[in-house]
């Protein structure tokens, strides 16, 4: 039996629903923009996960990143997407999450294939050991957050394009930020925002 089809929403450049595309076939040289979040998954001594990609991911293998990036299902809530996403890749749910860049968008490219999309940013605690699936994670590291960043920035730490975007823009204590608003959210992603 086929896996069901994994859909991904398909943005106008206001961020409003325009249709779904496969996921399978939609990442490519000419990569439609489309809703995508990530997550930065942290425990209690202020470490952040940090993920190298698998090696057989179509974008971006191999690449050390974030903790969690993916696509939210046609009118599935970003929140609740983040959640399922974190779990299915990682094993272990998430307390706590929080919206923190709402409005985060960028394109990215390796290899031919192009990342393109507007991604909102949610950190997030984990209290429980992970347990990566390794068809999606090859390997992790916990990081204390601090010397992440200043890896990051300071260009000593080689991460994803939009990894080393986001934590530019990410608050110096993510945890303790204030969260960002729903009403920033691309309208896609705002709560009845799904329509085509």
């Amino acid at each position: 039996m086929n896996p069901p089809r994994e859909l991904v929403v398909l943005l106008d450049e206001d961020g409003r629903a325009v249709g779904t595309a496969d996921k399978s076939g939609v990442h490519h040289a000419e990569t439609p923009l489309h809703l995508a979040f990530s997550t930065y998954l942290f425990d209690a001594a202020g470490r952040v996960l940090v993920t190298r990609r698998a090696l057989t991911k179509q974008t971006f293998p191999g690449v050390w990143t974030n903790s969690c990036c993916g696509h939210p299902a046609p009118g599935e809530d970003l929140g609740d997407a983040a959640r399922r996403r974190v779990r299915q890749e990682l094993g272990v749910d998430v307390a706590d999450l929080r919206l923190v860049l709402p409005t985060f968008r960028y394109r990215a490219e390796q290899d031919g294939v192009v990342e393109n999309e507007m991604c909102p940013v949610y950190a997030g605690l984990v209290r429980d050991p992970v347990d990566p699936d390794p068809s999606e994670v090859d390997s992790v590291a916990w990081v204390p957050w601090r010397d992440f960043r200043t890896g990051v920035l300071d260009g000593s730490r080689t991460v994803s394009v939009w990894c080393r975007e986001q934590v530019a823009q990410l608050p110096e204590d993510p945890l303790g930020a204030p969260d960002g608003a729903v009403a920033d959210l691309p309208p896609a992603a705002q709560p009845s925002g799904w329509s085509t």
